[in-house]
This record gives structure tokens, C-alpha cells and sequence, in this order.
């Protein structure tokens, strides 16, 4: 697999990469694609328990991703994949605010799921999502 590059940004992709054994994001030929990105603190990995909370710091977090990774962020992201904890209308209302903030310019397609489990006890969403990167 020498076609692909991993990444882990530092502090909690770091640490993720050690404890957990994953990457938050691979660059595949012109894209990237990023792993399920939590509300995490990306420095101490501190999840805030209020899920407006959690979905904007995970909209962050995969802009901090994709950037370290090589990319330019949300403007080149296309496919959005979200799972929630639960899911009802403040966490939609929540990642469609956010998607307004991050994605002005462009309406990424999106599939969003509900789910019984997320990857920390804390956890309320992960974010995962593909980029496309220009002149690559």
C-alpha cells in the first residue's frame, strides 16, 4: 500500500493512532478521506457532553484533519457520512448550522444514520468524510 499516506494530526490523532491502532485520514490518488471524527478536544481529547457542542467541535476536527493531511478543508469535501447518538432534530438542526458555516459554497452529499454506539462512552457523533483535492 505504498500509494496511500496516512495521517494522525497531533494530540488526539496521535494518541487514537497508538490506543485505537487507525488513522485520522489517507490520502488515496486526488482525494482524502477521513476517518469518523468525534467532538473531541483535539489537544486533550476531552469530549463536552452537550451534542451542539460535540457536532461543532467535530465539524472542526475534520477541518483539522483533512488541512493536515494536505488539504485546504471543508471546500473540498464532497461526501459527508454522519452517525449519531441519538439522532433527532437538534443534532440535524446542529449539522445543518454547520454545514452553512463550513460549506457555503456547496451542498456535499450527506447520509446520516442513528446508532446504538459510538466509539467512546462520551461520544454523540462522528463525522466521516471524502475530500477532493485540486490539481493533485
Amino acid at each position: 500500500m505504498s500509494h496511500l499516506t496516512y495521517y494522525a494530526y497531533n494530540g488526539v490523532g496521535v494518541r487514537n493512532r497508538a490506543q485505537y491502532w487507525y488513522s485520522q485520514a489517507v490520502r488515496v490518488a486526488d482525494r482524502i478521506e477521513c476517518s469518523g471524527q468525534g467532538g473531541w478536544d483535539p489537544v486533550t481529547g476531552v469530549i463536552n457532553p452537550e451534542i451542539n457542542a460535540q457536532i461543532d467541535q467535530a465539524f472542526a476536527n475534520v477541518d483539522l484533519a483533512l488541512k493536515d493531511a494536505g488539504g485546504k478543508g471543508w471546500s473540498q469535501v464532497y461526501r459527508v457520512n454522519s452517525y449519531h447518538l441519538p439522532l433527532n432534530n437538534e443534532a440535524m438542526e446542529a449539522m445543518v448550522r454547520n454545514f452553512k458555516k463550513w460549506t457555503p459554497d456547496h451542498h456535499p452529499i450527506w447520509t446520516c444514520v442513528g446508532v446504538t454506539r459510538l466509539g467512546e462512552d462520551d461520544m454523540r457523533v462522528e463525522i466521516e468524510v471524502v475530500a477532493q483535492l485540486e490539481d493533485a
